[in-house]
């Protein structure tokens, strides 16, 4: 299989959460094609050469022209062009708490989810056993999907959100920029 140079930018936090979320949209737009689709998803890891091109004194251009004759086929490499400045804030979050006068109700729901261990998406919420035996097996007998009927106490009335946490950005917070470059396998 052949090999393709490939250079693109992204920001985020750090330069391997910015890394994995380049391969994770080049894996979405391009499939995994086993592993050749050309994209930076099909690099091994990549490699900070921040410290390296800042040695040498050129230009961020020929610097990765340079590299192309020197990196190894599914190798990535990266540089640093702005610094990320975390927050620092002494606390980075806020807590707006959700008063809901009143007593509340709860009552006993049976639903009928997709079996796939914890956290699953719920498909029907029946008052009685029998009516969420008899939605679980419709779905299940449509769609060849395995079922659960789970037996929950749930809120009537109000929304039962009690707080809201919101992330406190500060004003001197910004994400890093990095350039991955690299030979990409097709």
């Amino acid at each position: 299989m052949g090999a393709s140079w490939f250079q693109e930018s992204g920001n985020g936090p750090s330069l391997r959460q910015t890394y994995d979320s380049l391969v994770e949209l080049a894996e979405d737009e391009y499939g995994h094609q086993d592993g050749y689709n050309g994209t930076i998803s099909t690099t091994h890891s990549v490699e900070d050469l921040t410290a390296q091109f800042k040695k040498s004194g050129k230009s961020v251009h020929d610097f990765i022209n340079m590299q192309a004759n020197i990196l190894p086929k599914r190798h990535c490499a990266a540089i640093c062009i702005q610094e990320p400045k975390a927050n620092t804030n002494k606390t980075k979050s806020q807590v707006e708490h959700i008063v809901t006068p009143g007593t509340k109700k709860w009552i006993l729901k049976y639903e009928v989810e997709e079996y796939y261990g914890e956290g699953n998406r719920v498909i029907a919420s029946c008052p009685q056993k029998g009516d969420a035996v008899k939605a679980a097996r419709a779905y299940t007998e449509k769609t060849g999907t395995t079922t659960a009927v789970i037996m929950r106490k749930v809120l009537v009335g109000p929304k039962p959100t009690v707080a809201k946490i919101t992330y406190k950005k500060s004003t001197t917070e910004r994400p890093g920029r990095w350039v991955f470059f690299g030979w990409a396998a097709e």
